[in-house]
C-alpha cells in the first residue's frame, strides 16, 4: 500500500503551504492532472510541456512491486560505483547479481571482492561500451544502479527502464532537457521507477531540517540556499581518480552548473517541490574560469596532457530559482577554488532560520527560531536535531556510521531496498529527479543569454499542486529476510 503522510504541525502552522494543499485535497495526489497555477513568465518565454502518448500515465504514487530479495545490477565500477556495490551487498534482503564496467578487469576485481566478503559471485560483464546492454538482457536483475560518467547516464538509464527494471542513477540522471523529458516519459510508459541517487537528501541534518520545516518550526518558508562547494582540483587533475579525466574535461566543454543537486534537493524537499509547489524559473550567473588554470600552472608539469585544455566553466556558477508560490532558492556549484567543503544547506522562514556548515556544535549547524530564541544570538542545533531526528536515522544511526559520506550512502541504499521489498512508493521519484537535474541544461541556456531567466518545465504535468509524502516518510519496517 502507498504510504499515507501522518498529520503534522505543518497542516496547522504551515500557513500558505498547508492552506493550498488542503484546498486541493491530500487524497487526490495519485494520478492527478489538476491544472497548475499560473507561474511567473520568464523573459525567454514559456517552455512547452509535451503531451503524454496514448496510454501513458503518471508515475506519481506508483509503488514498487514487492520483492522478497532485491537483485541489483551495477553499471560503472570506478571509485563511486565500486564503493556503492559494497554498500548494496550489505543491505538486508539485497544481493548484487551482476556487475559491469567497460574495463573487464574492474568487473572481475569487484566480483572477487564480493566473494571474499562472503557474498555470492555476481555475473561479470565488461570489455566494451556495449557490455551494459548484454547485462540488461538478464531476467535476474530487479534494480539497475548506474555510476558511470555523466555523459552516459541518460542512455544507460533509458535502456535499463526499457529492459523492465527499476533504476537508480548517480547525479545527474541526464544533462539535456529533452533527455530529462524522455526519461520521465520512458518511466511512465514502462511503469518502472527511476530515482536520482541523491544521497545528501538522506543526510541527518537535511532530514531533520525537512521535518522542522514540515512541522512549521520556521513558519512560512520563504527562501533557501544550497550548493556543492568542494575543492576538487587535486582529484580533477589526478591521472587515476576520474577515469580518462572525464570530469575535468566537462570544464572544457560547457559553462554550466554541473552538479547543483546536492544543495538544491534538500531545500526543494523542505519546500515540498512537486508536492504543493514547483520550480518555475532559473537565472544563472558565472564567474571567470580561473581556478583550474591557476592550479595547473602551479602544480602540473608542462608534459601533463591537461596543458592542451582550455577551461571555460566558471569557478562559481549560481542559479537563482523561483517557485510558483513565490519562494526563492539559490543553488551554487564551485569545485575549482580553494575552500573547505560545504553544501550550505540553509532554510529561512517567517519564524526562523537554519544554517548548516556554520555552527560550532558537533552537528556543524546553527539555528534561530522564534519564540524559542532572541537577542540576535545563534543557538546550537544539537537539541533540535535530537527532537526532529528522522526515523531513518533513529533506526539506522549506528549501522549508517559505517557507510560512505557520513552514513548518507547507507541510509539511501537501505531505504531503497526497503521500499522495493515492502512494495512502497519511492521517496524520490522520476519527477523529483528531473526537476533537480534541470538546472544543468537550463543554466547553459541562461548563461548563453547573459543570465536572463528561463522557464523550468513542469515534469509532473500539473500534479505538483497536490500534497503527498516524499522524504518525510512514516516509520516502516524492513521486511524480515527469509
Amino acid at each position: 500500500m502507498p504510504e499515507i503522510p501522518a498529520v503534522s504541525r505543518r497542516l496547522v502552522l504551515g500557513g500558505t503551504l498547508a492552506t493550498g494543499a488542503l484546498a486541493v485535497g491530500i487524497g487526490s495526489a495519485a494520478g492527478a492532472s489538476a491544472a497548475p497555477a499560473t507561474a511567473p513568465a520568464s523573459v525567454l518565454g514559456q517552455a512547452a510541456t509535451p503531451r503524454r502518448r496514448a496510454g501513458q500515465k503518471s508515475m506519481i504514487n506508483v509503488p514498487f512491486e514487492p520483492h522478497a530479495t532485491v537483485r541489483v545490477g551495477v553499471i560503472g565500477l570506478g571509485n563511486r560505483g565500486s564503493g556503492m556495490t559494497t554498500g548494496w551487498s550489505v543491505i538486508p534482503g539485497c544481493v548484487v547479481a551482476a556487475v559491469c564496467d567497460i574495463r573487464a578487469d574492474r568487473a572481475k576485481r569487484t566480483a572477487d571482492q564480493l566473494v571474499a566478503a562472503g557474498n555470492p559471485r555476481p555475473a561479470e560483464f565488461g570489455g566494451s561500451d556495449g557490455s551494459y546492454a548484454e547485462m540488461l538482457k538478464r531476467d535476474d536483475i530487479d534494480l539497475v544502479y548506474i555510476a558511470t560518467p555523466w555523459e552516459f547516464h541518460y542512455e544507460q538509464g533509458r535502456a535499463a527502464l526499457l529492459s523492465g527494471k527499476h533504476v537508480v542513477v548517480e547525479l545527474p540522471i541526464a544533462t539535456e532537457l529533452d533527455q530529462l523529458w524522455d526519461l520521465v516519459d520512458t518511466s511512465e510508459r514502462t511503469r518502472k521507477n527511476l530515482m536520482l541517487s541523491e544521497n545528501c537528501s538522506y543526510g541527518r541534518n537535511e532530514l531533520a531540517m525537512l521535518k522542522m520545516a514540515h512541522e512549521g518550526l520556521f513558519g512560512d518558508v520563504t527562501n533557501g540556499h544550497g550548493g556543492y562547494l568542494h575543492d576538487l582540483r587535486s582529484l580533477l587533475f589526478s591521472d587515476t581518480y576520474y577515469t580518462d579525466s572525464w570530469r575535468r574535461l566537462w570544464h572544457t566543454r560547457s559553462t554550466a552548473s554541473f552538479y547543483p543537486m546536492h544543495g538544491l534537493a534538500p531545500i526543494a524537499a523542505a519546500m515540498d517541490i512537486n508536492r504543493g509547489d514547483r520550480l518555475t524559473t532559473l537565472a544563472a550567473t558565472a564567474t571567470e574560469p580561473k581556478g583550474l588554470a591557476d592550479y595547473r600552472e602551479r602544480f602540473l608539469p608542462k608534459s601533463h596532457p591537461s596543458w592542451k585544455e582550455t577551461y571555460i566553466n566558471g569557478d562559481l556558477v549560481t542559479c537563482q530559482i523561483e517557485t510558483a508560490k513565490g519562494r526563492t532558492i539559490r543553488a551554487e556549484h564551485a569545485v575549482s577554488s580553494p575552500r573547505p567543503y560545504s553544501r550550505i544547506n540553509s532554510l529561512v522562514g517567517s519564524r526562523g532560520i537554519f544554517e548548516d556548515y556554520a555552527g560550532t556544535s558537533p552537528t556543524g549547524a546553527r539555528i534561530y527560531v522564534e519564540p524559542d530564541h532572541g537577542g540576535d544570538t545563534w543557538r546550537d542545533f544539537d537539541a533540535y536535531r535530537k527532537e526532529f531526528d528522522h526515523w531513518l536515522w533513529k533506526e539506522l544511526g549506528d549501522e549508517a556510521e559505517n557507510g560512505g559520506h557520513g552514513g548518507m550512502d547507507y541510509v539511501l541504499q537501505w531505504r531503497t531496498v526497503q521500499l522495493m521489498r515492502a512494495g512502497l512508493v519511492p521517496d524520490i521519484d522520476v519527477y523529483d529527479s528531473a526537476a533537480w537535474c534541470a538546472p544543468v541544461p537550463l543554466s547553459v541556456k541562461s548563461l548563453a543569454d547573459k543570465g536572463r531567466p528561463v522557464d523550468i518545465p513542469d515534469f509532473t504535468r500539473g500534479s505538483w499542486v497536490n500534497l503527498r509524502t516524499g522524504l518525510d516518510s512514516r516509520t516502516t519496517e524492513m521486511p524480515p529476510v527469509a
